[in-house]
């Protein structure tokens, strides 16, 4: 039953960002690049003012998986090799932590272009 509910939690926090996303999509000008650069801003934000790990440690991928939880993971990176490597981790940090989501994201892109048969229009 644990299971359920943190799926639950999960797909409830994962769909308002997406409402958010939606909600800004029809309701403003900003064309969807913005809103994406909007969404991993607002996650290295509240990352670093730690408002947005209990989001993590409660709806779990809800909060990781969105692009929000990428920002996170940048701020997250950054803190940490700050705090081992001092000022120069303020650079490596981020890119370190993220390479992960990165490499899997290419890998995965590169798999679909290989298996899928494009057609020209």
């Amino acid at each position: 039953m644990e299971f359920f509910f943190g799926l639950l939690k999960a797909f409830f926090v994962g769909g308002l960002f997406c409402l958010l996303g939606q909600i800004l999509l029809d309701n403003t000008r900003l064309t969807p690049a913005r809103i994406l650069v909007g969404f991993v801003s607002a996650g290295v934000l509240l990352g670093a003012l730690g408002v947005y790990q209990p989001l993590v440690d409660w709806a779990g991928a809800g909060a990781t998986v969105p692009l929000t939880g990428f920002g996170w993971v940048l701020a997250e990176g950054a803190k940490d090799a700050v705090a081992k490597d001092g000022l120069s981790g303020a650079l490596t940090g981020a890119l370190t932590a993220g390479a992960g989501g990165v490499t899997t994201a290419v890998l995965c892109g590169l798999a679909a272009s290989i298996l899928a048969k494009p057609k020209e229009k």
